[in-house]
């Protein structure tokens, strides 16, 4: 039975605001979500939510930050310490981590930015500089590593490889359009994962 939320440590509620404030964006959206139902759903007064996010820009942030990050750092890691080929680990590793985005933290806030990216630039570039760009970074890095080792020759994907996580952001966008409508997204990140290769090793012997 879980503890009651009044006897937890006072550094597990952070987490716990940042979840709700999550579920929250994830129901109805940035804008909509108000302050007193993030509290609500966490367990807590407005006003001890108050003491750790003093805006709800920062509870965002606070949420990217906490759920979205660790996702990004993670694959980076893996990255740098694999003793995987470059085409090893995009067709483990890569694809099992690009697998799980369409039903994870990262396709809600995708959703927000898309739906109301526009009205809040500054949250678009925060989410740019802290999660899109590390995590192409890191993708050019692998893609590099491949060239060097021979694996690969240099093609648009080193400059673009935005190519490698497409299908994963059309699945969300896909499914926030077409709610009711099937989608393999397995099987459309395997395809295009294996078209990519092809087309990167089509100067190799």
């Amino acid at each position: 039975m879980s503890e009651p939320r009044f006897r937890r440590r006072k550094e597990d509620r952070p987490q716990e605001i940042t979840e709700a404030a999550l579920a929250a964006f994830a129901e109805k959206g940035y804008a909509a979500t108000r302050v007193e139902e993030v509290a609500k759903r966490a367990g807590v007064s407005k006003g001890l939510l108050y003491l750790y996010f003093k805006t709800k820009e920062e509870m965002f942030k606070a949420v990217v930050r906490g759920l979205v990050i660790p996702r990004i750092d993670a694959l980076a890691a893996s990255i740098d310490t694999s003793g995987l080929s470059a085409e090893e680990f995009l067709r483990g590793p890569f694809v099992d981590f690009v697998k799980t985005l369409p039903g994870s933290p990262i396709a809600v806030v995708i959703r927000l930015m898309i739906a109301e990216g526009p009205k809040h630039p500054d949250l678009v570039q925060f989410y740019w500089d802290n999660v899109v760009s590390r995590g192409l970074s890191a993708i050019t890095e692998l893609l590099e590593r491949g060239v060097r080792a021979g694996e690969f020759r240099r093609t648009t994907v080193n400059e673009m490889p935005h190519l490698l996580v497409m299908p994963a952001v059309f699945s969300v966008i896909f499914r926030l359009l077409f709610e009711k409508q099937a989608l393999d997204t397995d099987r459309l990140i395997d395809t295009q994962v294996d078209l990519l290769l092809a087309h990167m090793k089509g100067g190799n012997s």
